[in-house]
């Protein structure tokens, strides 16, 4: 534990004053370090000013100032803009300072620092694998300790551990590697969904077919991305060099599944889905599930329609993401040292769709007879391979054209939505800090 005369001497700095920025500063303030120094952007510094005044928190004119008299520095930027910011700020950066960053993507900023920052500086890094609006407590923490001294990863560990998180030790390489999975394809698949109801000018929540547990969670967490900051997702899928891969993959596996079910080809199909699924969820052991029933999601609905007129779904959606893994070889269940809620919830309901017989079977015979959805499965195909292609070329500008065209369809239920998503979430956070994430 941090000695109280190290919460009165060492300086801390946080470079931009986003909600994450701002989470970091009052934590860190109320947890009784006295020298907390912030900054954004120079135009925003009377309106810091005034948000904190009173609160113990210095909220200096720039980055310069920052760096200059903190010992740790942490850059709270979007991954796009990290390399003008430490352009900027970080010649300035004290000597032998730990310096670090918040974002979701690790490749660029630590190129950005590599490039940016003095030699006789220390780079060690980290992400809270959670949102602004999410309790951090028991949540993962990722510190990465790229170039420092054990002394002063000891130092950071010590400075961040007033946020109760589970701390969780990676390269930059197998923390973009793992995230890929947790965040960029986890969206994306989200995404494809809200660009689908969109499409086809439907509204979930009023639709027998996606009437249920599992389906609550499709459209809460869709809501809830598109009721967020587009370029946020934008970065994590396009700046992740391991993202693009598994985008592709996912998109892939989508087409492959559609291609069948079109087909009627049921044995080829329910091989696929079958080896798919044993890949996945056949060592499981006696590991609990991270859902435990249909039942629990019930009440998190944002529609009316009785879950007794629930119609067939294929879950095409989750059929292809078991598939995705698997033609990956790739465990999801050693990425959830790297969890986020979102993914929680994204692995958990396709575990319980596989590991559900009915379910399954409903869903193999709804993707492979059930014309009625064929309509909305070649839609999402579609969405799909159109995100997966604004992700391949980059085009972020694309990207946020999507994002906010899908979200402006759906934006006067966001408010609703944001309830219900909220106490959804809070529920799947208790049992993260429950539950031990297997290896």
């Amino acid at each position: 534990m941090e000695s109280s005369s190290e919460r009165e001497t060492v300086q801390l700095g946080l470079i931009g004053m986003g909600d994450m920025g701002k989470l970091y500063a009052r934590t860190l303030s109320a947890a009784g370090w006295k020298n907390v120094n912030v900054c954004d952007m120079p135009e925003k510094y009377d309106q810091l000013r005034q948000e904190f005044e009173g609160s113990g928190i210095t909220v200096m004119k720039d980055g310069h100032l920052v760096s200059r008299q903190s010992d740790w520095i942490l850059y709270s930027v979007p991954a796009e803009f990290i390399d003008n910011v430490v352009r900027k700020y970080g010649p300035s950066t004290k000597i032998g300072a730990i310096v670090g960053g918040q974002t979701s993507v690790k490749a660029p900023e630590i190129a950005a620092f590599e490039r940016h920052l003095p030699r006789d500086v220390h780079i060690i890094t980290c992400h809270s694998m959670h949102g602004p609006a999410v309790p951090s407590k028991g949540q993962p923490l990722v510190i990465i300790n790229h170039r420092g001294t054990a002394e002063k990863q000891a130092l950071v560990e010590r400075i961040l551990a007033c946020f109760e998180s589970e701390v969780v030790h990676l390269s930059y390489k197998d923390h973009d590697r793992i995230t890929a999975d947790t965040q960029a394809v986890t969206h994306m698949a989200f995404l494809s969904m809200g660009t689908t109801w969109k499409h086809q000018n439907n509204f979930p929540w009023f639709d027998p077919t996606y009437t249920g547990g599992i389906e609550n969670v499709k459209v809460n967490i869709t809501m809830r991305i598109l009721s967020n900051k587009w370029h946020v997702y934008a970065g994590l899928a396009i700046l992740n060099p391991s993202a693009k891969a598994q985008v592709r993959q996912y998109s892939l596996s989508v087409a492959a599944l559609f291609k069948l079910m079109i087909q009627e080809k049921e044995a080829e199909f329910v091989e696929r889905i079958r080896a798919a699924g044993n890949f996945v969820f056949g060592n499981r052991g006696d590991r609990e599930q991270i859902l435990l029933s249909d039942n629990l999601l019930d009440q998190y609905s944002l529609g009316s329609v009785p879950k007794e007129k629930r119609m067939p779904n294929s879950h095409l959606s989750l059929l292809a993401m078991v598939d995705c893994w698997h033609q990956l070889k790739l465990n999801p269940y050693s990425h959830m040292v790297c969890q986020t809620p979102l993914f929680r919830f994204w692995l958990g309901i396709s575990e319980y769709l596989f590991l559900n017989e009915d379910f399954l079977q409903d869903a193999i015979q709804a993707a492979l007879y059930d014309k009625e959805i064929r309509e909305d499965d070649m839609e999402f195909m579609m969405s799909a391979r159109g995100w997966q292609e604004c992700i391949a070329l980059g085009n972020m500008e694309g990207y946020r054209v999507r994002f906010e065209d899908t979200a402006q369809f759906f934006q006067d239920r966001f408010g609703e939505a944001a309830v219900v998503g909220k106490k959804m979430i809070e529920m799947i956070a208790k049992k993260t800090t429950t539950t031990t994430p297997a290896p």
